[in-house]
């Protein structure tokens, strides 16, 4: 397309971009945060200035959030330097599970814990206004909210955060193959959604849908 990347990457900045804008018009009080996609900050500061410049010019986001510890401290700070608002995001980090072995907790055991302790200092101490805290113990967990200066908010990370994140899909039972301990189900729409699902396709191939009253005719 004229004036947009051709690249993978380019191309799911925009779809971020374009999403993040219709999310931002209907926003009424929610801080609008857009989560900036796996390589499209790590290989450089420059990168990560200009993306999350977009982010908030033309996906009118109000702040941007990366992953990473103590290695993301100077682009933190060289955003933050510039007026851009950065959520951190340290512990469990979905963009690097390969590298992590899978979705595993982090910070078990006195060496990950002081890993992730000193990740969390370093990005509230670069500039960061909010850190994520995602699947760690409760225990550090707490610690580090009590050490650092700024807001924390935990996925999987007990009780001690100052805010919570929780999936919607996980949060309204979407679907039943993958339940992680720290999910609670306030709902189970998935099972209603298959059903419905079923109902649909049987009375389609029955002929039942749809009827006279689901039809227009010339006389309306």
């Amino acid at each position: 397309m004229k004036g947009r990347s051709k690249n993978t990457l380019g191309v799911t900045m925009d779809h971020m971009i374009y999403h993040c804008h219709c999310v931002a018009r209907g926003a009424e009080h929610a801080q609008v945060v857009l989560d900036l996609p796996f390589m499209s900050y790590q290989s450089s500061v420059e990168d990560a200035i200009r993306v999350s410049g977009m982010a908030l010019k033309k996906g009118k986001a109000e702040a941007v959030k990366l992953e990473g510890g103590e290695e993301m401290a100077e682009t933190v700070r060289a955003l933050s330097s510039l007026g851009i608002p950065v959520m951190g995001h340290v512990g469990l980090m979905p963009q690097r599970v390969q590298k992590m072995g899978g979705y595993k907790i982090q910070g078990r055991g006195k060496e990950s814990a002081r890993k992730v302790l000193r990740d969390a200092k370093a990005i509230a101490q670069a500039g960061a206004y909010c850190l994520v805290l995602e699947g760690i113990p409760m225990e550090l967990a707490q610690r580090i909210t009590k050490e650092i200066s700024i807001p924390t908010v935990g996925i999987g990370s007990g009780p001690h955060c100052d805010g919570q994140v929780l999936v919607c899909y996980d949060l309204l039972g979407m679907y039943s193959e993958l339940s992680p301990k720290f999910v609670k189900r306030y709902a189970d729409l998935g099972k209603g959604i298959g059903e419905a699902a079923k109902s649909y396709i049987q009375e389609v191939r029955a002929g039942k849908f749809p009827t006279a009253a689901q039809s227009f005719s010339d006389r309306e």
